[in-house]
């Protein structure tokens, strides 16, 4: 079960929407679940319930309700649109403080997984928000904006070899850049770990998520299965 809690950003104070899911079982840390563009759908708010079955409590935060509270778009082009004009009008300042919120709202240990724009402010979060142990990053393609920080924890990012919207030298860029990083190339495109985006594939996704719940059981994540 997911339900809605109130965050405040450290930064100015705001009040934002956070969605919650809590483990039914033994806990074995907290989770920043971070947004597509499209903003915390019910596609995330599934992905949320799927790791609090996982045994971590995870909170997802609404991150655009500062321009449009409780903004929600369609997988389309009309959606693609609107969620990227609010992700580009959204500083990176502001989001690194929302997510600290978050993290400040979890008991240790804490990670973050985040797909499309949230896969880059899970990159973000690696590099500023105090507390985090790990991230996973889907797909990020605004990371090479980010190259100049240095994730503060073990970090690991997963693209698709056919994404248009990623060219190879990006990912290139970021493995000169951080040699140490794991990058995880799969032969899939845009958005493969999502059964709403055209470009899904399950075993992308399924690997793809079997890597990010070993990433979190080494850190600290209970003794995982893996």
């Amino acid at each position: 079960m997911v339900d809605a809690i109130t965050l405040a950003s450290p930064s100015d104070g705001f009040r934002l929407c956070a969605w919650r899911a809590e483990p039914p079982d033994a806990r074995r840390g907290g989770l920043i679940l971070i947004q597509e563009i499209f903003g915390v759908t019910g596609h995330i708010r599934e992905i949320a319930e799927s790791f609090a079955a996982d045994g971590y409590e995870t909170l997802a935060p609404s991150l655009f309700d500062r321009r449009e509270p409780g903004f929600e778009a369609p997988y389309d082009a009309d959606g693609v649109a609107r969620g990227r004009a609010l992700s580009e009008a959204t500083p990176w300042e502001e989001v690194a403080a929302d997510l600290s919120a978050a993290a400040a709202a979890l008991a240790p240990p804490v990670f973050a997984v985040g797909y499309c724009w949230g896969g880059s402010a899970a990159w973000l979060a690696a590099c500023r928000v105090p507390g985090v142990a790990a991230a996973s990053c889907y797909y990020g393609r605004r990371i090479p904006e980010l190259l100049g920080e240095t994730p503060l924890c073990p970090v690991i990012l997963h693209f698709g070899r056919h994404d248009a919207s990623i060219p190879p030298e990006a990912v290139e860029a970021i493995a000169e850049a951080h040699p140490d990083i794991p990058i995880h190339v799969y032969d899939a495109g845009h958005g493969f770990a999502s059964d709403r985006h055209a470009d899904f594939s399950s075993d992308a996704a399924r690997l793809a998520r079997l890597r990010t719940l070993q990433l979190f059981a080494l850190n600290g994540g209970g003794r995982g299965e893996l």
